[in-house]
């Protein structure tokens, strides 16, 4: 009865996130599903397991949520964002479409801006230029995906995404872990997406398709954003907020607060956090810990907090409010942050049930060794909650320990772990439900019929190709 209880939660979660409810009264709903069948206290698991789980979650990574989003919001306000794609785009010409979008996506996101401001800056230049060269709509969402969705988001090494940061206090790693494995899943994601692209807008023009003049209705907007609060660390509510700069900054400018996101962020990670004296960490008052609990995230928290410095400096004339954009991006971080948590709390209930135990047991009992399960579990749990950080951080908060002792067992980099789990969380969370696929869509003037199949082939196919391959090769080599 406990696992059918489990599986119940499971799935009046999914189907009714998928409606449009929000997360935040469905996950503590759920939860209290999965204790009431298992004949569990209730309110004992919500005050004590729920809420100190959800509160964790947000006590670690909270902090990067919020400047994350507030870097996100600066970027696009100060027109950081459409210079770089608008040189991108002068750079490649006009015959180069497609691979203009894809690196101008890449080069924001993997620089700190959250996907959510890209997709509402990179989608009008996208719109623009796909009508100019007559490419298919449909190929849009696919093309934007793939420099956004993919290997910025959990392969490449050192990515300031919270994808990428969710691993750091589970592994005692930082956001380079694994670097060697990272940059070979970035491009087999990138070169079979550009691949397919290429491949897809050559037939498209020998069959005479051209862009097309259909634009669907775009969804309801509290729908969307109750899809979305759960994808990103951006709320889309906030998206219109502040104002945007009439005049873009020079290139250079534009593109130095993301030089210094990763810049930073590696000094942080292989040089100033190693030899700083971190041993008061182990006192009680600070939580008896190490250094490698809390030094990833100490990284992306300064780095992302010198580039908003650099960015204010650097364009405080453009930025004519800065405290309504300011305000907008700190706003825009409750509502994702409090989403996901309460994703984890739920995750943490359902841990506690002694059926867990039988899904425990099956999850760590697949072949193939612990790369294979924790793939397996992050990539179901992912695609069950629409979400890859709430999927990841409910199957690390359950099993992260028990792959860690694996790992030490087998002498196996826990960096690798790292890198597997966030490259499993972003391959099945692309379902239609998911509330990035779902404002993309919105974003390009398409339909989940029309342009749905072709964002599958960038945002899931090309990510479990990568998936697979470091799985092989870490297995043969350890890792590196």
């Amino acid at each position: 009865m406990g696992l059918l209880g489990i599986l119940l939660a499971l799935s009046g979660l999914m189907y009714l996130s998928f409606r449009g409810w929000s997360i935040l009264l469905l996950a503590p709903l759920a939860a209290m599903v999965a204790a009431l069948t298992a004949a569990e206290p209730l309110l004992a698991h919500l005050t004590q397991t729920f809420m100190p789980a959800a509160a964790t979650f947000v006590a670690q990574f909270f902090p990067i949520f919020l400047l994350g989003a507030l870097f996100g919001k600066l970027m696009e306000d100060s027109g950081s964002v459409a210079a770089i794609a608008a040189w991108m785009t002068a750079k490649l010409g006009p015959s180069r479409v497609v691979l203009a979008v894809v690196l101008a996506g890449a080069l924001v996101t993997y620089g700190g801006v959250s996907l959510f401001v890209a997709f509402f800056v990179i989608g009008p230049m996208a719109m623009s230029l796909f009508q100019q060269a007559n490419l298919p709509r449909r190929l849009m969402p696919a093309t934007i995906a793939l420099g956004t969705t993919t290997f910025t988001m959990t392969a490449m090494p050192g990515t300031p995404a919270i994808q990428n940061a969710i691993p750091m206090p589970f592994f005692g790693t930082t956001a380079f872990a694994a670097p060697g494995l990272g940059l070979l899943a970035s491009a087999i994601m990138l070169g079979f997406g550009l691949w397919w692209l290429s491949r897809s807008t050559a037939r498209a023009a020998a069959a005479g398709e051209g862009f097309g003049d259909t634009v669907p209705l775009p969804p309801d907007e509290q729908l969307l954003r109750e899809r979305a609060s759960t994808a990103s660390s951006f709320d889309p509510a906030e998206a219109t907020s502040g104002a945007v700069s009439a005049n873009t900054p020079p290139v250079a400018v534009a593109f130095l607060p993301l030089a210094v996101v990763i810049v930073v962020n590696l000094l942080m990670s292989i040089v100033i956090l190693p030899r700083m004296d971190t041993g008061f960490l182990a006192d009680p008052e600070w939580g008896g810990i190490h250094i490698s609990a809390v030094g990833g995230v100490w990284s992306v928290v300064v780095a992302l907090t010198a580039a908003i410095l650099t960015l204010i400096l650097c364009n405080r004339a453009r930025l004519g409010h800065l405290r309504a954009t300011m305000d907008a991006g700190a706003n825009a971080a409750v509502l994702p942050v409090l989403s996901v948590a309460s994703l984890v709390g739920f995750g943490a209930v359902v841990a506690a049930m002694p059926a867990f135990q039988l899904v425990q047991d099956w999850v760590l009992g697949i072949g193939g060794g612990p790369l294979v399960s924790l793939a397996v579990s992050t990539n179901i749990l992912a695609a069950l909650t629409g979400s890859a950080s709430g999927g990841m951080t409910i199957a690390l908060e359950a099993l992260g320990p028990t792959y860690l002792q694996l790992a030490a067992e087998i002498g196996l980099d826990p960096g690798v772990l790292h890198r597997v789990a966030a490259i499993a969380a972003g391959t099945l969370d692309s379902l239609p439900h998911n509330g990035a696929v779902v404002t993309l869509l919105a974003v390009c003037g398409t339909s989940h019929k029309q342009a749905y199949g072709p964002l599958v082939m960038t945002a899931v196919a090309g990510p479990v190709l990568a998936l697979v391959a470091v799985i092989v090769v870490a297995t043969a080599t350890g890792g590196f």
